[in-house]
């Protein structure tokens, strides 16, 4: 229990942080949403170059971050790995960055932005930036420094905030309210107001880089090319992996550009749309972000204790009950929630409880997928991912013309639950894991069963007052009935043991 207590209070740290990274312009949503200066169709420009990026993170890092976990192993030197992994990177990270910049015409055709070139340009520069940073957040991580790796964190994200609302707020304002002073250099009225989020974001990773520096060199210049040339092994599927996730998990912005109208900017519409109820699964999506910057070192040192099985199926049961709990919190709730976007995107909310479904799924396969991690197999994920992707592609391309972003919600879902279906099955075989999987089916099942229920009674009774008591009373019996089944569990836990050992 000590070790499963010790990821929960690291996932705390790292859950306070997660909000960074890939999910940065997540707090910015509220903001962007109900600002006048952005409308729907800047908002769906703002996806598909947020759809994007990510793709190309992965390039740029190629798998070497769970790589770097892999290798920093007792029997290697951890300086040798330390300092391959950061020259690598280093050397890739300028080289790609100088293609990138060579090609945005090509880019700006995949993104669907050819009139807007400064906004492939700001990404190019975040991309590499971001790039640099990877294995000095990692070594953090690996030290089990959660703390620090929060504050950079968290000093990235008020960087970032406050840049944005500067250059769309402040700046506007003052150059309205004064014609001839600074704001007027800085804000024009011409340029696609995106383009200062991006700036802003540039600006943020730059910073953090340089709160970063100490870690973002390596101690010698020495380059082990026998152990780069090991790393690189595992680490390319890793790249297929993360290229199929990350299609998996974005490209569905970038197929509704392409596969939608954009006359009158149609397109852009719908996928800002989409793009802004696709945020309303923020709480498990940056729980799952939390748990897998947690969970990621931690499935690997314990892979070298006894019975690490154990620990990863009883983490998996936490997981579940977790994320079921979570998807009730944001389902029975959405009047409450679906405030966080302006009334202008309500019109895509149907599509939430199928995203939240589709993110439970991704999230029990990153639990599941440790079994090709540890065994090094990760050329089994990259096939995995690869399967998930082809049900991404083929759903969208059908289904699209016809749905729009709805066929990209049950598009996600299907690749998601597919592959956790997938992993598992293959898994028991490479890997056995005792999940206690007709338990955790059963716990998914009934949270369902709950918000049809809420659904239906609902649906007679819409009273703003009285879906939210019924829903409070709901998720309520739902956490006793879970606290009473998993009594033995919850018992050894210092203040939930205590309530329970009371009441239960």
């Amino acid at each position: 229990m000590s070790s499963i207590k010790k990821l929960a209070g690291e996932t705390v740290w790292y859950g306070i942080s997660s909000i960074a990274a890939r999910f940065i312009n997540y707090l910015l949503t509220p903001y962007l949403t109900y600002l006048s200066l952005i409308s729907t169709e800047n908002y769906g420009q703002m996806g598909a170059i947020y759809a994007a990026i990510p793709m190309f993170n992965i390039i740029f890092t190629y798998g070497m971050e769970t790589t770097y976990f892999r290798f920093m192993r007792k029997d290697l030197n951890v300086d040798e790995v330390n300092n391959t992994a950061t020259i690598s990177l280093i050397i890739s990270s300028i080289l790609l960055s100088g293609l990138l910049w060579l090609n945005q015409e090509s880019l700006a055709k995949i993104a669907t932005l050819q009139e807007f070139p400064i906004l492939i340009q700001l990404s190019i520069i975040i991309i590499g930036l971001d790039a640099l940073s990877t294995i000095p957040f990692a070594r953090l991580r690996y030290e089990g420094r959660p703390r620090l790796f929060a504050i950079i964190k968290i000093a990235n994200i008020l960087i970032n905030i406050g840049f944005t609302v500067f250059f769309l707020s402040y700046c506007p304002a003052k150059a309205k309210a004064e014609p001839h002073s600074w704001a007027v250099v800085v804000y024009r009225p011409d340029i696609n107001p995106i383009a200062y989020v991006l700036l802003a974001n540039a600006i943020a990773s730059l910073l953090t880089l340089i709160l970063l520096s100490k870690w973002a060199l390596p101690k010698k210049w020495k380059f082990n090319l026998q152990l780069w040339y090991s790393m690189m092994a595992y680490s390319l599927p890793m790249l297929v992996a993360g290229l199929g996730g990350m299609v998996n998990e974005t490209f569905d912005r970038l197929m509704l550009g392409w596969w939608l109208p954009n006359e009158h900017g149609f397109a852009d519409q719908q996928r800002g749309i989409y793009n802004a109820c696709y945020k309303l699964s923020i709480l498990i999506t940056l729980f799952i972000q939390a748990f897998r910057m947690g969970a990621e070192p931690f499935f690997f040192k314990q892979a070298e204790a006894g019975n690490p099985q154990k620990t990863y199926a009883r983490v998996t049961k936490f997981f579940v009950i977790t994320v079921s709990i979570m998807f009730l919190v944001v389902v029975l709730f959405l009047p409450i929630w679906q405030h966080f976007i302006s009334p202008k995107y309500w019109s895509g909310l149907k599509v939430v409880p199928i995203l939240l479904l589709a993110n439970m799924c991704l999230g029990i396969y990153y639990n599941l997928s440790i079994w090709y991690k540890v065994i090094n197999r990760t050329i089994d994920g990259a096939k995995i991912t690869l399967i998930g992707t082809a049900i991404t592609f083929i759903i969208n391309y059908l289904f699209i013309p016809r749905y729009s972003y709805v066929a990209s919600a049950w598009a996600t879902f299907s690749c998601y639950c597919s592959m956790m279906v997938v992993s598992y099955l293959w898994g028991q075989k490479k890997y056995y894991v005792p999940y206690a999987w007709k338990k955790l089916l059963a716990y998914i099942a009934i949270s369902l069963l709950i918000y049809f229920i809420h659904k239906g009674i609902t649906a007679f009774y819409g009273n703003f007052v009285i879906s939210l008591s019924l829903g409070a009373l709901l998720i309520l019996a739902y956490v006793i009935f879970i606290l009473k089944v998993e009594k033995k569990e919850f018992i050894q836990m210092p203040l939930i043991g205590v309530l329970v050992k009371k009441y239960l």
